[in-house]
Parts: C-alpha cells; sequence; structure tokens
C-alpha cells in the first residue's frame, strides 16, 4: 500500500514538472500570469510525509540515484573487456604521435617477419629423400636427370647441388670451392631483411623512451604553470610517458620472438645445406670413380 502511495505521488509530481517546463521561457515578464487549478488540484498543499521525508525530497533523491547511475554506467564498461580492450584504450591515453611511430614499428617489423617466415618455409624439403634421389641418377650415370630435378626442386639446398652438377667435370677441390660460395650467397639471401627487424627491434624501446622524455617535459611544464606540484598537475605527463614507453617494449620483445624463430630457420637450412653438400661431393667423387674404372 505504501509502494503505492508512493509510486502515485512521484507520479503527480512528474506531472507538475513538465507541466512547469511546458511554460514558454520568453513569455513576457509584464503580463500577468494566469493560475493553473488543474496545476493546483494536482499538487495539494498539505501533502503528508512518507517515511519521516516530504514527498519532493524523496523524488530528487531518486532522480540523483538516476544520474549517478547513469554516470557511473561508462566507467564499468571501461573496467570490462579482455585484455585487447584494455590495450587499445592506453593506447589511446598515450601520445598519439609517439604512439603513432611505435605502431608503424611493429607493423613493418611484422611485415618483413612474416616475409622472411614465408620465403624460409617453402624453402624447406626432405633433404634426405632428396640427395638420395640425386645419388641413385649419380650412380646410375644420369648426370642431366640429376640436374632436372635439382631444377624442378625449390630452395637453397636443391640450388646447390645444381652448381655442383654443374662443374661436375671439374676436380672436387674447385667443386667444393664452388659449393662454399654459392653457399654463402644463399645464405645472405635467406638472411635478407633481417637488418630491417633488428632495426625496428631497437628503434621501438628508443621511440618509448624518447615518449618518456616527452612525458616529463610535459609534466614539468605543468608544474611550471600552475606553480604547484600535486600528483593532479604532473599525471598527465607522467602516464604518456609510462605508456609510450610500455609498448615500445612490448613492440620489441614480439618482434624478438619473430627475429629469433626466423634465426633458427635460418640456422637450420644451412645446416640442410651443409650436410647436402658433403653428400653431394661424395656422390661426385663416387661418380668420378667409377667413371675412371670404366674408362681404365
Amino acid at each position: 500500500m505504501n509502494r503505492e502511495i508512493t509510486m502515485l505521488r512521484h507520479l503527480l509530481m512528474t506531472t507538475a514538472f513538465l507541466t512547469l517546463l511546458a511554460v514558454p521561457a520568453a513569455a513576457d515578464p509584464d503580463t500577468p500570469a494566469t493560475p493553473a487549478p488543474a496545476a493546483a488540484a494536482a499538487a495539494p498543499v498539505d501533502e503528508p510525509a512518507i517515511g519521516g521525508q516530504p514527498a519532493d525530497t524523496i523524488l530528487a533523491d531518486s532522480a540523483m540515484a538516476l544520474v549517478d547511475a547513469d554516470l557511473q554506467a561508462p566507467d564499468a564498461n571501461l573496467q570490462g573487456g579482455g585484455l585487447h580492450k584494455q590495450l587499445k584504450r592506453k593506447f589511446i591515453e598515450g601520445s598519439a604521435g609517439f604512439m603513432s611511430l611505435v605502431a608503424i614499428a611493429l607493423v613493418l617489423g611484422l611485415a618483413f617477419c612474416i616475409e622472411r617466415i614465408i620465403y624460409l618455409t617453402l624453402s624447406e624439403i626432405n633433404c634426405h629423400r632428396f640427395m638420395a634421389d640425386v645419388d641413385s641418377r649419380l650412380q646410375s650415370g644420369d648426370v642431366e636427370g640429376a640436374k632436372t630435378l635439382c631444377r624442378n626442386t625449390r630452395g637453397p639446398v636443391a640450388s646447390i647441388c645444381y652448381q655442383g652438377l654443374l662443374h661436375i667435370r671439374e676436380p672436387l677441390d674447385q667443386i667444393d670451392r664452388q659449393l662454399t660460395n654459392y653457399g654463402n650467397v644463399q645464405i645472405s639471401n635467406m638472411e635478407k631483411g633481417c637488418s630491417w627487424i633488428r632495426l625496428f627491434i631497437a628503434v621501438a624501446p628508443s621511440l618509448g623512451f624518447l615518449g618518456t622524455v616527452i612525458g616529463m617535459v610535459m609534466a614539468f611544464d605543468q608544474i611550471q604553470q600552475v606553480g604547484d606540484i600535486s600528483p593532479t598537475v604532473v599525471a598527465r605527463g607522467m602516464k604518456v610517458a609510462l605508456i609510450t614507453t610500455i609498448f615500445g617494449i612490448i613492440v620489441a620483445i614480439v618482434l624478438q620472438f619473430f627475429y629469433n624463430y626466423i634465426l633458427a630457420k635460418i640456422e637450420r637450412l644451412t645446416s640442410h645445406m651443409e650436410e647436402s653438400a658433403i653428400t653431394l661431393i661424395d656422390a661426385i667423387s663416387e661418380y668420378k670413380n667409377k667413371n675412371a674404372t670404366h674408362n681404365d
């Protein structure tokens, strides 16, 4: 019963409030106001109190509670979400200039990393089976077939073997020298673009530290303008400094993981090249000995 009485009074007070809002604000002040019987009847003077408080006080408290709830809603939304939303918000809160440079370093570094990973992945083959096929063709005397197999196979291992077969009529030491020189060329091709990745790994935290210095300068400028060393004054500059440093270090760590993965693939391919070169030299030696025996 009390709840229904309270709701009825709230409804009446809301109606009276809307009626007052409906009065034109640009009315002539010299015009005498006409009485409003309906409004007077809707708002009785001798209104009893509810719970020890007047009805208008209860209505004002309810309105303030709704306003507080609306103001706190965005904060709740900002606090929620996953890690990517938190990082996105912090990224926006940092300095736009330096944070954009850090983001560009991340994008370009990842582009070079992905290109190298794709290139090195496509260069990997089953070296043992490939060298077994090359050796079987050499033992059968099919040098041209071995060359065709090397031409139709991708990767640095097949390229080295093809270079060795091109000089098969030369002495073994000369073939070994050719394989070593061409192997260095293949290693340089595999490492192409890695210098740019190292550059972005070094630049990203440097940009972060530069943002830190700029943020400290901003903080001291605020102190100089206000003339007071309070947390509120220096918070903005310190926040920019710390956020920029954090994102610069994160970018460097991410690119470092990709760079180490690329180095591991290059080392594995280099090891396969060395093993294949040794196997090819042995196969060519057996081929030369076999042909020399038949010629004798």
